[in-house]
């Protein structure tokens, strides 16, 4: 079994998961995640200090836990997103450089002919 790169399955069309994520990204970022996060450690802390019940201190945990998780599981679909469009965007250039330069067989043309593996796609 292999796992894709979320930019790499489905096509050229974004799927549900890629555009849930992307809403759950702007989401996260904007000042009304943040007061939330903030409420839940306050929570957190008055639970601690009034010494409520066992119960309501691990949900305030389990919560703060689950709300770390699907924080990271965001962040690297983000991540790899960013990641794979600057590699597409520096494909291009070089691209366009050795589209340019076809004429020359200098060793630094040699050498962005190399490193983009141009041989490889066609």
């Amino acid at each position: 079994m292999t796992f894709k790169s979320p930019v790499h399955r489905g096509g050229p069309r974004r799927g549900r998961f890629d555009q849930f994520a992307e809403y759950a990204s702007n989401f996260t970022s904007s000042p009304v995640f943040f007061l939330l996060c903030l409420l839940l450690v306050g929570f957190f802390v008055a639970a601690h200090a009034a010494h409520l019940d066992l119960e309501l201190l691990l949900l305030a945990g389990e919560s703060m836990t689950a709300v770390t998780l699907l924080l990271l599981a965001l962040l690297k679909n983000a991540e790899m997103r960013a990641e794979h469009a600057i590699q597409r965007k520096l494909d291009a250039l070089a691209r366009a450089l050795l589209e340019m330069n076809k004429d020359d067989h200098s060793p630094a043309f040699e050498d962005l002919r190399n490193s983009i593996r141009m041989e490889e796609e066609t």
